[in-house]
């Protein structure tokens, strides 16, 4: 009984590997994040349509990038997950995605957060995104 304990702890540790992707998607921190987006306000008045998006500054780690997926809002980190922070690493808003400044342009789906065009470790962070009232949503982690 003891071999079989033995074997079966040994093969487990043997299995599990260190090389996964969620220690590959460590350069975002964990900040605090709690904004509210009002659409009646000049400044979120595009979220009211399904693709549009904003940008807002000083929150996270590089800002947030709201969308309006159609079916209600996502928020999403504009610093890009696969950099190191850096000036160039903040995304841009490119229509329906976000576009990284580095040299290897990285660009993202404000949709569903996930890479376009090429296979990477991380999609970008997101937000909850709770209603909050009458057109108006809280931005939390």
């Amino acid at each position: 009984m003891n071999k079989i304990i033995l074997l079966l702890s040994l093969l487990f540790l043997t299995t599990c590997s260190k090389n996964d992707t969620i220690n590959n998607c460590n350069y975002l921190l964990d900040l605090a994040v709690n904004v509210t987006v009002n659409l009646n306000l000049p400044q979120y008045s595009q979220l009211q349509f399904t693709s549009n998006s904003v940008y807002i500054a000083n929150q996270g780690n590089g800002g947030i990038i709201v969308t309006n997926v159609g079916t209600g809002l996502r928020a999403w980190d504009a610093a890009d997950p696969n950099h190191t922070p850096s000036l160039c690493s903040i995304m841009q808003i490119n229509g329906v995605n976000a576009k990284c400044g580095c040299s290897d342009g990285n660009e993202y789906s404000l949709f569903t957060g996930g890479p376009i065009g090429v296979q990477l470790p991380c999609g970008m962070k997101e937000y909850r995104v709770s209603p909050n009232g009458s057109n108006s949503y809280l931005i939390t982690n």
